[in-house]
């Protein structure tokens, strides 16, 4: 058998109220911020290869203080795939340079087919 529950306990909890502190103003929530301001180090990346001269990695590098792989991870996952810009890179004497097209992005396997034959 089970015992009934007893009204005691019930009556001697608190029903004080809490106070929540005042609450900060916020410049603006995140979501509502530009993903790709004017002062990200994503967006200067971009600005730098829309540029006619375009950027080499090097240069990529300094800007951001990344390492050369971030950077080429950067170009291909980023740039090329997720953005779906058209990235294009040639040997200069100043070494290879990125620069993005205007214009759709090349489709990848249709690329790999004609290097491939």
């Amino acid at each position: 058998m089970s015992k009934p529950k007893s009204k005691a306990k019930a009556a001697t909890r608190s029903t004080r109220k809490t106070v929540k502190p005042a609450s900060r103003k916020r410049s603006a929530p995140a979501a509502s911020r530009s993903a790709s301001g004017p002062h990200t180090k994503h967006a200067r990346i971009i600005a730098m290869l829309r540029t006619p001269a375009g950027a080499t990695i090097a240069a990529i590098m300094t800007a951001t203080d990344w390492q050369q792989h971030s950077v080429r991870g950067f170009l291909a996952g980023v740039v090329r795939k997720k953005l779906g810009l058209n990235l294009v890179s040639e040997q200069t004497e100043k070494g290879r340079v990125y620069r993005i097209r205007d214009g759709k992005a090349s489709t990848v396997p249709t690329d790999r087919a004609k290097q491939a034959a």
